[in-house]
């Protein structure tokens, strides 16, 4: 006879993951083509074709342009009351960009800039793996992916934590190869296209284009790779947790 108070993986749901439930249909969810327009088409647009003498100039064609992704990083931060240290580096990548170009730097500098940034992200991704917050789950392993309470529950019934955890750490070594990949990637394409001085329409124009091309040549790759460690990490769950995918996506249902 089954004692009902028996517990099953199915069954081991914290009472506060109602709560969690509750805060993530309250939150906003970001939308990809304002990203994608804020971030990479209106400045793109505004750097190609709105830079010359005729129109903003270079100096203001660079400020107004780059004034679209830094306002709206900053705007998702004012909603969300959430410090991410990846829109950050993001805004300062921006700020910098503009910097160097007023500074009338050479395109070296800009090379450099464009590799350190996703360099500096892969080697926190590898730092982080040796804290209680490797940064794989900011990515793959939280709530709003996830029923984190019930893989949870499931990991700790079949005593198969141990064995996640070297899963997220593999995992995470694959998202810091990414990264790396990004820098290497995005260096290259910054030497090919960026040969003008800094503070000129025609820097601009190559830089609206290095915009451009870095969408399809950078994050494409990227994709792809987070794809691979997503898939991977799945199947380790459900191997390690007996749980199906539709059981453990989060759907938005609160069991």
């Amino acid at each position: 006879m089954t004692d009902k108070n028996e517990e099953t993986p199915n069954m081991l749901a914290d009472k506060d993951q109602q709560q969690t439930s509750k805060s993530q249909r309250a939150e906003k969810k970001e939308s990809f083509f304002a990203n994608l327009l804020m971030n990479i088409v209106i400045p793109t647009l505004i750097l190609t074709k709105l830079s010359s003498d005729e129109y903003l100039g270079p100096t203001w064609g660079l400020i107004i342009a780059l004034a679209f992704p830094v306002c709206y990083g900053l705007r998702d931060f004012a909603i969300n009351r959430k410090l991410n240290i990846f829109s950050a580096l993001g805004v300062i990548s921006v700020l910098l960009t503009g910097g160097l170009s007023l500074l009338k730097l050479p395109p070296e500098y800009f090379a450099i800039k464009e590799a350190a940034i996703p360099g500096l992200l892969g080697i926190i991704t590898l730092i982080s793996i040796k804290t209680r917050y490797p940064l794989v789950k900011v990515f793959i392993y939280n709530d709003k992916v996830l029923k984190i309470h019930k893989v949870n529950a499931a990991l700790a019934h079949y005593n198969n934590q141990k064995q996640f955890d070297r899963t997220l750490i593999k995992a995470s070594m694959m998202i810091a190869a990414s990264f790396f990949l990004s820098s290497v990637l995005n260096y290259v394409l910054a030497k090919l296209i960026l040969v003008s001085p800094g503070g000129t329409a025609e820097f601009n124009a190559e830089l609206g284009e290095m915009t451009a091309w870095s969408y399809l040549v950078i994050a494409l790759p990227m994709m792809i790779i987070m794809m691979g460690t997503l898939f991977y990490v799945f199947r380790s769950i459900r191997l390690l947790t007996h749980l199906t995918l539709e059981e453990v996506i989060n759907d938005g249902s609160p069991d």
